[in-house]
């Protein structure tokens, strides 16, 4: 009789130990998990359940305790967060790749020989481009649009600079325009050639546009389809998602995008998690200002981006002492001084933050006593200053006391460094891309890489940060290293300081209950091995993708 019992005793003890564990959609274990907790603890294995992780923890106590109509053996990889880009520019990323890439260029030769051969391919009314960077060329100087005129007389053309704050377009595009060398520009530059003749007003513009000036241009552009800018967005995401983004911050979008970006996102066609910086255009104040902040589990738009200056590569950001290489230019301010005291007290007196971009000294200082003006010390506001590149010695300690967060980029410096001395000198040089002063401030430091003027691979920023050297090690012990980042650092700025800097930290940033299950498997553990192998490090499993 006793035996006879033994078999159903066995079938209650599996029944009672199914019941035991708790049914979960995913389990990934046999991993190395970097949680990115408060403590920065590892872990081998978390469940998941409902696109949130339920639990995370050893092998044993996560398969013990739970079962998963899925489960994931990560084969002993590394397991990080999903990676979140502070500052780039999703859409724009996704629109640059229908259009002549001219990034890499080392000389203007190149860049119209790819021009040729896109012309040749692409029949639509403009020739559009970006990328081009005269501080690769040969005299490192701005060109002059005669070539496109001879090849193109008929066709508008408009070329950005790898920043975006600067174009040069050919005659055509000048005349769609309606600008000539008459044209009065506030924040802007038009350029003259060296030797302008007397024939006409307009030979003597030379085609280049600094910053305000492209805005002139841009607006005869014709604008594209909502097909066209659907094939944008999940373009962007696909290159997103293969590097191992799982979240990105677009730093300024107008309306009409936000909206198409959430009738894609709650149709499941696009899936990366976005927060949107809204342009502070007049349609975009009036909407966002009345009906506040939006949230959705994909989508947050909850700050304005606005524009101090210009860039230091096209010598439109705005500095306290001249250019050590023009003694005659200065930078400027995008707008009135007054704008932006008008702005910053409207935005204080909602719920949104106000981000803006700034690169000189000058243009650090003066938005930085800006904001101090409405925010006053102990705010819980989070107002960001994009690229914080060049801050004068006196103007770091005003980041801390008002709470203010920089938001950087640590592939700038290594892009820059070849050729910012030239600009601004080695003494100024030394407030610039101070990554770890600035992140001594406040205790965190969000990065990201604005792309498409950096590479959208965030592993690079990584890289960048903590090694301050570029892809071949230049130069021996590394960038200003003193402002260098240690990995750790490295890896919160590009998940829980990235999250933290969007109000998003208690739903992403680091694996632990509660949060979205954004996470990504890497081939290597870019916490140990070697910097070189960072940049052979590939991205096994993004979790959204």
């Amino acid at each position: 009789m006793k035996l006879k019992l033994i078999p159903f005793l066995l079938f209650c003890i599996f029944l009672f130990s199914c019941k035991q564990k708790q049914k979960v959609d995913i389990i990934v274990h046999n991993g190395v998990v970097y949680t990115v907790d408060s403590s920065f603890t590892k872990a081998q294995a978390f469940a998941i359940k409902d696109g949130k992780f339920v639990a995370v923890g050893s092998n044993d106590e996560i398969l013990n305790h739970y079962s998963a109509t899925k489960t994931i053996d990560a084969g002993g990889k590394a397991i990080y967060p999903g990676l979140i880009d502070a500052h780039c520019h999703f859409y724009s990323y996704g629109k640059m790749k229908s259009e002549a890439d001219l990034v890499g260029c080392l000389s203007f030769k190149e860049v119209i020989d790819r021009l040729v051969a896109y012309s040749k391919t692409n029949k639509s009314t403009w020739i559009i481009g970006r990328g081009w960077d005269q501080n690769r060329w040969p005299g490192k100087e701005f060109p002059v649009n005669d070539t496109l005129d001879l090849l193109f007389p008929n066709t508008p053309v408009y070329l950005s600079r790898v920043d975006g704050h600067a174009a040069l377009v050919n005659q055509k595009a000048l005349d769609l325009a309606a600008i000539s060398s008459k044209t009065k520009i506030e924040g802007g530059k038009l350029m003259l050639k060296p030797q302008p003749t007397k024939e006409t007003s307009n030979v003597l513009l030379s085609g280049i546009l600094i910053d305000n000036a492209c805005d002139l241009v841009k607006k005869v552009i014709p604008l594209p389809s909502k097909a066209e800018m659907k094939q944008y967005l999940l373009k962007a995401q696909e290159d997103c998602f293969k590097v191992g983004l799982t979240t990105i911050d677009d730093a300024g979008l107008d309306k009409n995008i936000i909206d198409l970006i959430d009738e894609m996102q709650k149709k499941g066609e696009l899936k990366m998690r976005i927060y949107a910086m809204a342009n502070p255009t007049d349609e975009n104040l009036q909407y966002y200002l009345k009906h506040g902040p939006y949230k959705s589990d994909y989508l947050h738009v909850c700050s304005f981006k606005f524009y101090a200056d210009g860039a230091l590569g096209s010598r439109g950001a705005c500095l306290l002492k001249p250019y050590l290489d023009r003694p005659n230019e200065q930078g400027f301010l995008l707008n009135k001084p007054d704008y932006y005291k008008e702005m910053a007290k409207k935005i204080a007196a909602s719920s949104f933050q106000m981000n803006t971009h700034c690169i000189g000294d000058s243009a650090n200082r003066f938005i930085l006593d800006v904001y101090a003006s409405v925010l006053g010390k102990d705010n819980k506001r989070r107002w960001r200053i994009e690229h914080a590149q060049i801050v004068n010695k006196d103007d770091f300690v005003k980041f801390g006391t008002y709470h203010i967060l920089p938001s950087v980029q640590p592939t700038h410096a290594t892009s820059d460094m070849y050729w910012a001395k030239d600009r601004i000198g080695v003494e100024r040089l030394k407030g610039g891309y101070a990554y770890k002063q600035l992140m001594e401030e406040n205790g965190v430091l969000p990065t990201g890489s604005d792309f498409p003027v950096e590479s959208i691979n965030p592993l690079l920023g990584f890289y960048a940060a903590f090694t301050r050297l570029d892809s071949i090690g230049f130069p021996p012990g590394g960038f200003q290293s003193e402002n260098a980042l240690t990995r750790e650092e490295a890896l919160k700025g590009m998940t829980i300081w990235a999250a933290y800097a969007n109000f998003e930290e208690k739903e992403k940033g680091s694996i632990e209950p509660g949060k979205f299950a954004d996470y990504v498997i890497l081939d290597k553990d870019i916490m140990k091995v070697t910097p070189p192998e960072v940049f052979k490090t590939k991205v096994v499993t993004n979790s959204l993708r």
